[in-house]
């Protein structure tokens, strides 16, 4: 499999910080592409021979201005076991639900637009409930829970101009960590 070519933003880039439009169906084929590839780019860098062949940070979701594209897409890949994978293409999502336990990654979240270490816990939903659109703009519901949960919060932050640093108390780092449940 050949690595796609993506040049992914750095949090420096001012274009993380602004909120993604909606999308209108049917998408492009500029848009397919950028979706596929956007898959493949995740898979790739979860599979740890073809990780350290392209020398990629592993990645589980990716967001379509990441790449400076200002669409309310994004992408999940959850590795399951034995090498299978689940993809989940998420466009124009709207939160219907969460849940009221907050849990946190116990090692931090990290963001391939983040290029360096962080310290900190960032507080999210165990559980979410979401509207969206499939790659043809059919609309689905989707309950997610635990990692891949604060996967889509982390990605529909990103849709909205957040990056999961901003939620970290820089003061207090693991500020109310007793309220949460570590994951």
């Amino acid at each position: 499999m050949q690595l796609p070519k993506l040049e992914i933003l750095d949090e420096k880039d001012k274009r993380l910080r602004k909120i993604s439009k909606e999308v209108t169906f049917p998408l492009s084929n500029q848009d397919k592409k950028m979706i596929e590839d956007m898959l493949l780019y995740l898979k790739l860098s979860q599979i740890e021979e073809e990780r350290e062949k392209y020398d990629l940070r592993a990645g589980w979701g990716l967001s379509a201005v990441q790449l400076g594209v200002l669409k309310r897409i994004f992408v999940i890949v959850e590795e399951l076991e034995n090498g299978e994978f689940r993809n989940y293409v998420v466009i124009n999502p709207k939160v219907k639900s969460f849940s009221e336990e907050l849990i946190y990654v116990g090692e931090g979240e990290g963001c391939l637009s983040i290029n360096r270490d962080t310290e900190g816990i960032v507080p999210r939903h165990a559980r979410m409930t979401i509207e969206a659109q499939d790659i043809d703009g059919n609309t689905y519901t989707l309950r997610v829970r635990e990692d891949v949960a604060i996967a889509f919060q982390h990605e529909i932050d990103h849709l909205n101009g957040i990056l999961f640093v901003d939620h970290i108390d820089p003061k207090d780092p693991y500020k109310n960590a007793q309220l949460m449940r570590e994951i």
